[in-house]
């Protein structure tokens, strides 16, 4: 049976642990730019408040979207992490790891295409009933 040991990583506790937190997230917020499809999707949420504010969507609608627009951010991290482990783990071009990639692309585009349905939804709405 394997012996497992202790990480040579020390574990923060209380506030420290906050800020450690704060600091891991900010560091993959700063990897997430550097990502083309993220400075899109960016674009894409600066733009779509823009025109909910301009079309008078409610302040409740604007928070719903806000909501899908950081769940869109959220998956498109994860694709990016799944892709870095990935590329990591098994640079030859396999079956299983571009199976992982495309799954993770997937998932970003299903979040893309909630946030253009809503967004159309509201503007729309907006638009044809006011």
């Amino acid at each position: 049976m394997a012996e497992f040991s202790k990480s040579a990583v020390t574990k923060e506790t209380g506030v420290r642990h906050f800020f450690a937190a704060a600091g891991y997230s900010w560091g993959g917020f700063q990897r997430l730019l550097q990502e083309s499809a993220f400075r899109q999707e960016l674009l894409f949420a600066g733009v779509g408040l823009i025109l909910l504010i301009a079309v008078g969507a409610t302040i409740g609608e604007i928070v719903i979207a806000m909501v899908l627009f950081l769940a869109v951010f959220a998956v498109e991290a994860m694709n990016t992490a799944v892709e870095e482990v990935i590329d990591r783990i098994s640079p030859e071009i396999s079956n299983v790891g571009k199976h992982a990639k495309d799954l993770g692309s997937f998932a970003v585009l299903c979040m893309l295409v909630a946030s253009g349905i809503y967004l159309l939804y509201v503007i729309g709405s907006h638009l044809l009933f006011r």
